[in-house]
């Protein structure tokens, strides 16, 4: 089976050519190449197709093997491969994601796509939507209990769920014991995505995270546009951010006038090889 390791800031998963390649059960692959002892090592799978609602779809599994709707690294990486190796020649084009599609403008090199400009759409707000079981129709700046502990979360949806909540130190964060506890946290019935976020200044953040299905990453892409879309709502920043995240950093920006937030970060190719697969 021949694959690609990409990375955008460091978020890294395995890419398998979709229009070439053909695996029956992709979420015991995703288990199994994601694994960083006996197998590649990344954050999960990631399948380029064709598609009839875009220029290409992207499919993703999470490291756990579960199915993801939406990866903002991911689906940079998606695009510096179909430029890369020849799929498109084009540096404005289209991926669908559960069927949700992504609009994205390609920044070319030398040959190469170094960074790429995605427009992520609207952000989601209702808290049934999101999902999280709230009174409330939104959730900002709620009081959540975890562990025994009272936290404030806002949360939001890029197409996958996140919770966001603000500290004055994310860098001791022991965030191997508390992420689990948010994720599998009773008031979110399709579990989280959680971010935590100190800000440094009104266009500057600091942001870890703990993603469902995989645990801490060095980089979420619908992460930092969540973390942006909160750090507004609750007026602590303006709407132009970089989030440094602990693989590098991104630029999001929550445009006011269309309601769409607006990434645009690096995508890195690794390494290519060949994976032994029945």
């Amino acid at each position: 089976m021949k694959f690609t390791k990409m990375h955008g800031c460091g978020n890294d998963y395995v890419y398998i050519n979709g229009f070439q390649e053909k695996i029956e059960d992709k979420a015991e692959f995703a288990r199994c190449v994601s694994d960083r002892h006996f197998g590649v090592g990344s954050d999960g799978a990631i399948f380029i197709n064709p598609s009839d609602e875009a220029d290409f779809e992207m499919e993703m599994y999470n490291a756990d093997g579960t199915r993801a709707e939406m990866c903002g690294n991911g689906i940079r990486c998606v695009a510096k491969y179909v430029y890369d190796y020849g799929l498109t020649d084009q540096t404005k084009i289209s991926i669908a994601s559960f069927h949700k599609i992504k609009y994205l403008d390609l920044t070319v090199e030398n040959g190469k796509v170094t960074k790429v400009r995605v427009d992520m759409g609207q952000p989601i707000l209702d808290a049934d939507q999101i999902p999280v079981v709230s009174q409330s129709e939104q959730v900002i700046h709620e009081r959540i209990e975890v562990d025994g502990k009272e936290y404030k979360m806002t949360c939001v949806s890029m197409g996958n769920p996140h919770a966001i909540v603000f500290m004055d130190d994310v860098a001791n964060l022991q965030i191997e014991k508390i992420g689990p506890s948010f994720e599998n946290h009773p008031r979110f019935p399709k579990r989280i995505n959680t971010e935590f976020v100190k800000v440094i200044d009104s266009s500057y953040v600091e942001m870890r995270v703990w993603e469902r299905g995989t645990g801490e990453t060095l980089a979420c892409g619908t992460g930092c546009c969540a973390t942006v879309v909160a750090c507004v709502l609750n007026g602590r920043t303006d709407r132009k951010v970089t989030v440094k995240v602990l693989g590098g950093e991104i630029d999001i920006e929550w445009d006011e006038k269309t309601d769409h937030v607006f990434m645009t970060g690096p995508a890195a190719t690794v390494f290519e090889g060949e994976f032994p697969w029945k």
